[in-house]
């Protein structure tokens, strides 16, 4: 990816959205690397936001455990990868709409309760646009609807800069989700927005939700 460094600030602040169809587990990530990498060679390079959709396939936290895993990752032919953000094993696949956002705190706050309620909060905001109340739960991050586990969130920050970021369930297959225990989290179910907005789509979803991140994070948002 090409860098874009420039000390002339005509907008406020800007983040470069960027939206994908489907794109492999791995090319995503590496899309991020490369961008963490850009921001950390250039202050002023901008913020962005990837919003795409994952081919079905698991990841682990870098301090998961493997014992949330329903299925041997020796013997199974899914796709699993362990990576460097926060938390225990989730899953992606078509119609979750998967953002990684990749910003510098030191444009924000540096702090990383801050951004993860922050996560929280776009997502909660974006329910309340459909009419559903969008719940955090003590001690966890994430957001739930009636009890249901719709939005997954885990970071990583490196000098300030972040990546990864949040998954929400739109209209998937929650099927993939029998083979872990989501997030660690054994008592709780995941849900998905279908479950309660039977016609809501992806399509609105993308749609939607940059509007609603520029608010929370103070950004102006840039399609590329």
């Amino acid at each position: 990816m090409t860098i874009l460094c420039s000390k002339t600030q005509h907008l406020l602040n800007p983040c470069l959205v960027k939206q994908w169809s489907r794109v492999p587990y791995g090319v995503a990530w590496q899309w991020q690397r490369e961008l963490v990498d850009n921001h950390l060679q250039c202050f002023h390079y901008p913020d962005r936001l990837l919003l795409l959709e994952h081919p079905p396939v698991y990841t682990l936290g870098t301090g998961s455990d493997e014992a949330f895993l329903r299925f041997d990752p020796t013997e199974d032919t899914n796709l699993l990868y362990r990576t460097e953000r926060g938390g225990e094993v989730t899953y992606h696949c078509p119609d979750q709409l998967v953002g990684y956002p990749i910003l510098n705190l030191q444009r924000h706050q540096r702090d990383l309760h801050w951004y993860l309620r922050q996560l929280e909060e776009v997502i909660i905001q974006l329910l309340a646009v459909y009419g559903l109340r969008g719940d955090r739960l003590e001690g966890l991050t994430g957001v739930w609807v009636e009890g249901r586990k719709v939005a997954a969130i885990g970071i990583k920050v490196k000098r300030w800069i972040t990546m990864h970021g949040f998954a929400l369930n739109v209209c998937p297959d929650l099927t993939g989700f029998t083979k872990i225990v989501p997030c660690g989290i054994g008592d709780r179910p995941v849900g998905s927005l279908a479950q309660f907005l039977p016609e809501i789509t992806t399509a609105q979803v993308r749609q939607d939700l940059p509007d609603i991140f520029a608010e929370v994070f103070q950004l102006e948002m840039i399609e590329l």
